[in-house]
């Protein structure tokens, strides 16, 4: 077990711990841990936290099954609290909500969410879709036709970016791309493919040679490398 002295629990034997999304950085949730939802935390890398009202640990996600999965944790510079970097499997509030800090208090805006949260919005609305009546939703329309449609409206798309690409603007080479992403998008969610799981085999290609990972696979051509 790591040694955990430099960390300053206070008079109750509580810290508070922030967790964020490791792919996204949004903040997802503040709760608190003693040493021993600590130390299971670092044991098992999934969050366990103390429960104030209930007086007990818990371990997230043990009901709901929306674990969170740890990949880093880092303590401020009192050493008072800690912030937990996961992978979140499902929303972190209890009411749904992918973060417990959804409503705001001021009413000047903010900046634009980071790009890897607008691509993590489309996909969550994708899969809220899937539900849909198709008479009301494009998105549930692809899904009631089946498998063999997303591949058409893939393969279709595909060449429109193509076709773009060779003989048209720069804007219709976006629009284009932005088509094609979305219909991949829809694919991945049939397959049952989370978007963390992207940013993960997206994180693990960084810095590696695109003619050793093709070779690796026994596959000729070269890649991100």
């Amino acid at each position: 077990m790591l040694d955990l002295s430099a960390i300053r629990f206070d008079d109750k034997g509580l810290v508070p711990a922030v967790a964020q999304d490791f792919n996204t950085f949004e903040v997802l949730m503040l709760a608190y841990m003693n040493r021993e939802a600590l130390e299971k935390t670092i044991e098992s890398r999934k969050a366990h936290y103390w429960s104030r009202g209930r007086g007990s640990l818990w371990l997230k996600g043990e009901t709901s099954g929306n674990f969170q999965e740890v990949k880093s944790i880092y303590y401020d510079c009192d050493a008072d609290t800690l912030l937990l970097m996961v992978e979140p499997r499902g929303p972190a509030c209890h009411t749904g909500e992918r973060t417990c800090f959804f409503r705001r208090i001021d009413e000047w805006g903010g900046p634009p969410p980071r790009p890897e949260r607008v691509i993590k919005e489309l996909f969550l609305t994708i899969k809220e879709r899937k539900g849909a009546p198709p008479d009301k939703s494009y998105v549930a329309s692809l899904y009631s036709k089946g498998r063999g449609k997303i591949l058409e409206k893939i393969a279709e798309e595909s060449d429109e970016l193509i076709e773009a690409a060779g003989a048209k603007t720069r804007g219709d080479v976006l629009y284009e791309f932005c088509d094609l992403l979305f219909h991949s998008l829809v694919l991945l969610v049939d397959e049952g493919i989370e978007i963390e799981e992207v940013y993960s085999e997206l994180r693990r290609r960084s810095g590696v040679s695109g003619i050793e990972e093709k070779a690796s696979r026994g596959r000729p051509g070269g890649g991100p490398g």
